[in-house]
Parts: structure tokens; sequence; C-alpha cells
């Protein structure tokens, strides 16, 4: 059979590392290369309690058609919570409820980008926006980045020299894959940057609320004078990702564009779902399960940290994550760490290699660790034989 397909998928062929990753799924494997959250801790009898009241309560509504903008008293509990922990100035008119903040980046694709428009992202760079982003046939421009995130100088840089950027695509707080997190004198300057050359800035905080350590830093977005700014956020890390349940805050003139996006991909996202999520944030402490999750995350996170340093080799780096679901690891650069990745399968440990990480490639002696998922147990027994295969392979 001979099919004509439209010519940008010669360009979205499956990943190498996609590939690679399946072989995660067994069971013997202990996988630190997703970003899976703790299954342990989802609330699922309050969940199938706050769905019970649902049903009773409003059952045919739930399960009929509802706006595309999204339930309106979860979209006012998004906006209260956005400006409480965020120190945004939102309204529930300003948010659309998206299906998982990925949805929010492919529309920010369709909105924005012409094919040959630049985006600008951190180097490196979540690979899930990058795939995203990829559909529209964009240019990537990778902004260098030290250990406080992105270097505001070279961004200026990019722009002065650059007259197709139609947007920046950033994670402030705890980012994937680096877990950096940009101090508030870096955000002031980005600001200032983007109101000055009028680009869009896509802030993207899945984990802003999951901070372990140090003082709860101001969004991006709370600091829009001129409504540059589109944020995603999403209910995946701090409840639950099979809801798929997430939300673009944006400008009214911004947010038009998204709301027809999507009327046209989905109509709206799940009636049950958001009413079943509004539900248990009337009836339930969430500041309370945040507080739960941290707990555990920062233990975990110590954990690897602890034994990254008493098994890995000397010659390598490390990030000290203040909070979110993943460090990154630099080791010298002879190494390659996709190959390494294949003798770590043999030995049933996982972690991803970072070259996906970089919109425009050339960088393979790093790897992410997501510190999320497995126990405690399973850390440190992982971490140690991931050193062992480190030292035996670079």
């Amino acid at each position: 059979m001979s099919v004509e397909f439209a010519s940008i998928m010669s360009k979205l062929g499956a990943s190498e590392i996609r590939e690679l990753l399946k072989l995660t799924a067994r069971k013997e494997v202990i996988s630190f290369a997703g970003g899976l959250p703790a299954p342990e801790l989802f609330p699922v009898k309050e969940f199938m309690a706050a769905s019970a009241a649902v049903m009773t309560e409003s059952g045919q509504d739930a399960l009929q058609y509802s706006t595309t903008e999204g339930f309106p008293p979860l979209r006012k509990q998004i906006a209260e919570r956005m400006n409480s922990k965020l120190l945004t100035n939102v309204g529930a008119d300003d948010i659309l409820v998206t299906n998982g903040s990925q949805q929010g980046l492919d529309f920010s694709g369709k909105v924005f980008l012409d094919p040959g428009d630049i985006v600008i992202c951190e180097s490196p760079s979540y690979l899930g926006a990058i795939n995203a982003f990829k559909s529209y046939d964009p240019k990537f421009i990778e902004a260098p980045t030290d250990e406080h995130g992105m270097i505001m100088e070279e961004l200026e840089k990019i722009l002065e020299a650059n007259d197709r950027v139609k947007m920046i695509y950033v994670i402030p707080d705890f980012q994937n894959p680096t877990g950096r997190t940009w101090p508030l004198e870096r955000r002031k300057k980005f600001m200032e940057i983007i109101n000055k050359h009028n680009i869009v800035a896509i802030e993207d905080n899945p984990y802003g609320e999951l901070r372990f350590e140090g003082e709860m830093l101001p969004s991006l977005k709370s600091l829009d004078t001129k409504g540059l700014v589109v944020f995603l956020g999403t209910f995946s890390k701090t409840f639950a990702p099979g809801l798929r349940i997430g939300w673009v805050a944006a400008s009214n003139e911004i947010l038009e564009k998204y709301i027809i996006i999507k009327q046209s991909a989905d109509l709206q996202s799940s009636t049950v779902s958001q009413r079943e999520l509004s539900k248990f944030i009337d009836m339930y402490d969430f500041d309370a399960h945040i507080a739960k999750i941290i707990k555990v995350y920062r233990s975990r996170r110590d954990l690897m940290l602890d034994g990254i340093k008493k098994y890995f080799p000397e010659n390598i780096s490390v990030t000290h994550p203040e909070g979110g679901l993943f460090m990154w690891v630099t080791l010298p650069e002879h190494c390659n760490t996709k190959d390494i990745m294949v003798k770590c399968l043999e030995g049933n440990v996982a972690y991803v290699p970072g070259g996906s990480f970089y919109p425009n490639g050339g960088v393979d002696n790093t790897f992410r660790l997501n510190y999320s998922n497995m126990t405690e147990e399973r850390i440190v027994e992982g971490i140690k034989k991931l050193g062992e295969i480190l030292k035996a392979n670079m």
C-alpha cells in the first residue's frame, strides 16, 4: 500500500531513545528514566468519594458536553491557587482547561508558529516540548545555560541577531531535564528582555509547587505587565496524570486563539474529570496532599544524591534540584550515554540519555535521572548498580 503523508511526517520519525526506553517496562528494570509520579501517593480513596459525590449531586451534567473553556468552578480554583502560590493576578476568565499541559504545548505551536519561525529554548530543554513544536516545522536556537538556568546576556544576543523569533519556551522552576531553577533577578531580567523585543514566552510550570527547600519564587506570569507570558500548568505531577487535566493562563487576546484551536481539536476536556477534580479540591486539603508529595520526593532526592556521591565516578557532575522530579548528570566529554545506556539495560537499570534534550543535537555525555517513581530501596540499589556500570564503561 502506498499512501502519501504530509511532508512534516518525514521529520517526525520514531525516536531511537523512545524505542530503547520501551525496554524499561520490564519489571526487573530499576528505571530512573520516566517522569512518572509515585503511584502510592495518589489519593485513591478520597478521589472515589469525590467521584461518588459528583455522580450523586450532578451525574447527568457531569456526563454531558460542557464549555470549551472548562468547568467554571475548576477554572476559578486554578486561578485562586495560581494567585496564592505563584503570585499571579489572574481570574477564571484567563484560564483554559486542556488535556494535560502537553496539549497546551501543541496548541502553542499551532497558535504561534509558521514553518521556518524560530523557537528559542534552554539548552537542554524538555523533550516533549521539542517534539510538540517540531510538528510546526520551526527552527530551534538553544540559549546557553549555567547552574541558574538560561543566561540572559546570551538570550539578548540571540534576539539581536535573529528577526524571526516567534516565541521563547522556558521552565524556570525545577527544569526538565536539569532540575535547575532561575533566581529572581534572572526572572526580572528575562521579563525586561521580552518586553523590549515584544516576544511571547511560554512558561511551562508542571512542578512549581513541589519545592523541597528555599523560598517559592514569583512565576514569570506574575511579573508579566504586557500580556506576553503564556503560562502552562497541570495537575499531572501534583495530583494524578491519568486525569489529563492541565491549563493555559494567558491574556484575553492570546487565550481566544487557544480556545479556537481547542474547539477544532477536541471541543472540550472531560466534563467528568474536571468536576471530580474540582469536588476533590472542595472536599479535601490540597495543600496537605502537596505536603505529602514533597516529603517523599525530598527523601528520594536526598537518597539519590547521597548514592551518587558514594558510588559514581569522581569525574562527573550532578545538579542539586530544589524541587521537582529530575536531576542531571554530566560525564566527561568523551563519554556517550546512549552507548552506556545499552550496558545499563543489560544490568537492569535505566536513565534517559541526554542527547534528545538538545533539539539541534551534538551533546552525548549527559543523562537525566528521575527520583519520584522508584521506592527508596530501589533507588539505593539502582544508583549503586548504575555507579558500577559507569565506572566500568567510562
